[in-house]
């Protein structure tokens, strides 16, 4: 499995992070936490894009999250190795190197310790929202029934269609793409596939895809928010997230 050019791009958003970075179950992560009343014993947990916790635009996010009444837990998934910021810029990075370090028997460790943690915690449900890379582990806890809703924003290290049929076959939770118009790991193809899977009742638990016209892959973390269908598309998405969480979680 590998990444595309658009995972190793984009644009730092503006703004000042509100969370706090927390060790929980000795992993390093992001916690943003709702100033109104929320529901004590339900966490959303963010599965990063390869930049990690420590990226502004991950933190901007969770804190989004955290303003609509989720509790909002942003593991180190990347095991202390996020890749460098700069290459957004360069747009230059060794993508199948890192990649080949940070497969499953990294990044599930890490995970099962965070929510090994949070029970302990009395948090009896998880939601989980994974951006890029971070769609992988999101898909996998959902085929064991860990968790209780999905969302995925431009979906990468997919098996299409086989992770599709295995969510439809296996899956409880409801589940929520977000996609785009320019997607190398998530193209049209898969797209389509995904509604044909999925869609049209055939999931029962619940699914829908949102589609951004003018928007490449990574859109929903790392767009240009300059550009106005990239704008749209990211608070869409954003928003769309929202709305399936509050309806299913």
């Amino acid at each position: 499995m590998s990444l595309c050019k658009h995972c190793v791009s984009g644009v730092r958003h503006e703004g000042s992070a509100e969370g706090k970075i927390e060790t929980i179950g000795g992993i390093e992560s992001y916690v943003a936490t709702p100033t109104v009343d929320y529901p004590k014993d339900k966490v959303l947990l963010v599965f990063t894009d390869i930049l990690g916790i420590h990226f502004n635009n991950t933190q901007l996010i969770a804190d989004d999250f955290a303003r609509n009444g989720f509790k909002t837990i942003v593991p180190d998934i990347l095991a202390g190795e996020p890749i460098p910021e700069e290459a957004l810029d360069s747009g230059k990075f060794d993508v199948a190197a890192w990649i080949g370090r940070h497969q499953v028997d990294v990044y599930r460790p890490i995970i099962d310790k965070v929510i090994a943690a949070l029970k302990e915690q009395g948090i009896t449900t998880f939601a989980t929202t994974g951006f890029c890379y971070g769609a992988r582990p999101a898909f996998d806890l959902a085929f064991e029934n860990i968790t209780a809703v999905t969302v995925v924003n431009h979906p990468s290290l997919l098996q299409v269609p086989a992770d599709l049929e295995k969510y439809r076959d296996l899956a409880k939770a409801p589940i929520l793409i977000n996609s785009c118009e320019i997607d190398p790991q998530f193209p049209k193809e898969a797209q389509e596939k995904a509604d044909g899977i999925l869609g049209g009742g055939k999931f029962a638990p619940g699914y829908e895809r949102t589609y951004w016209d003018g928007c490449t892959h990574g859109f929903a973390i790392r767009g240009d928010l300059s550009n106005p269908k990239v704008k749209t598309g990211k608070e869409g998405a954003f928003k769309a997230s929202v709305e399936f969480l509050i309806k299913h979680l």
